[in-house]
């Protein structure tokens, strides 16, 4: 959900060239498959196109993007579990500083799909903005 929503705000913004979106879960368990249906019909109700297909993420790209942004402290763990890395990595609601909630429930897994993607688009937003004013994003440790 993230990627295709940050996805269309940087089409949006005409950095498609400049900024590179990606998006990789830290489990196996969905390789290849689309995003799941509830994630699906939110993002269509908002125009917001999607094609991608999970991918896992690798060590390599803790070296090859700048940035990593997880939904949640497991996240944040498992790509830290992978090693060192030169990418900043930043909770998505870190970005948000009124959001006191800094987890991005999975709404697999809570049926919310709404507020997910309402967290989602505010966190997109700001990261964009940030990216944008050319600002070092937080380091979570």
């Amino acid at each position: 959900m993230a990627e295709a929503v940050f996805m269309q705000m940087v089409v949006r913004a005409g950095l498609q060239n400049e900024i590179e979106v990606d998006s990789a879960g830290t489990g196996d368990w969905h390789i290849g498959e689309r995003p799941h249906h509830g994630t699906l019909e939110i993002l269509a109700r908002n125009g917001v196109p999607t094609g991608s297909r999970a991918r896992q993420i690798h060590i390599r790209d803790l070296e090859e993007f700048d940035t990593i942004v997880v939904m949640d402290d497991s996240n944040g763990a498992n790509v830290a579990s992978l090693g060192n890395s030169h990418a900043r990595v930043v909770r998505l609601l870190d970005l948000v500083p009124e959001i006191e909630d800094k987890q991005v429930p999975d709404p697999y897994f809570t049926g919310d799909f709404d507020g997910v993607y309402n967290l989602v688009q505010r966190g997109c937003a700001a990261l964009l903005e940030q990216i944008r004013a050319g600002h070092t994003l937080i380091q979570q440790k």
